[in-house]
């Protein structure tokens, strides 16, 4: 946890000198117990951005490829991420998943699956609601608006949590997993139009 805090600590200096970061939203976020926070994607500074704007620690799945790497693989391990098999059911990763999630934690997670080119919304992957319907967590989307320019804004904007309660007592189905990936994807998406200007 003292690698995290001071790998967040560099990071909230770098967004806040280079970026000028605005985090909005950051009462929204339990003090405790099990959050899955769920955003839009639109570069690499991403995940550090998701978890510096909080205190609790995040932590993110990251293609398994990056822990290969010296030194990076290093960096993201600290910084609460693990690895995941891309284009594959990783039973592991997925695991580890529901296992971060009983154990009381956070997890950041990108459902669009990839960086938007467009910087729009795009449209979310099954995974995050399976996350959301097999866990207790409570489930937070938060918009990342950017571009990230140097001396520009960029904000981060946590919103309240979203009400799953019908979804989990309901039949698990496809349509279930479909209908709770639009939902969340649609939260996220409001909150992006709404803190845009």
């Amino acid at each position: 946890m003292s690698y995290y805090r001071t790998f967040r600590g560099f990071f909230r200096i770098i967004f806040s000198l280079v970026y000028r970061w605005q985090v909005i939203g950051r009462e929204h976020i339990p003090k405790e117990g099990p959050v899955i926070l769920c955003a839009n994607h639109i570069s690499l500074w991403d995940p550090p951005l998701l978890g510096s704007g909080i205190e609790r620690m995040v932590h993110f799945m990251a293609k398994e490829e990056l822990f290969r790497i010296p030194v990076i693989g290093f960096l993201i391990t600290k910084f609460g991420a693990f690895p995941v098999k891309r284009g594959a059911g990783d039973r592991a990763a997925i695991r580890t998943t529901l296992k971060v999630l009983e154990e009381g934690k956070i997890l950041g997670i990108f459902p669009e699956g990839t960086r938007s080119k467009t910087g729009e919304v795009g449209e979310g992957m099954p995974g995050v609601a399976m996350f959301a319907l097999k866990s207790q967590a409570q489930v937070i989307p938060v918009a990342i608006i950017g571009p990230y320019r140097m001396f520009r804004p960029i904000k981060i904007v946590y919103g309240k949590p979203i009400d799953l309660t019908a979804l989990r007592e309901a039949k698990s189905s496809g349509d279930t997993l479909k209908e709770t990936t639009n939902l969340i994807m649609t939260h996220i998406k409001a909150l992006r139009d709404h803190h845009r200007s």
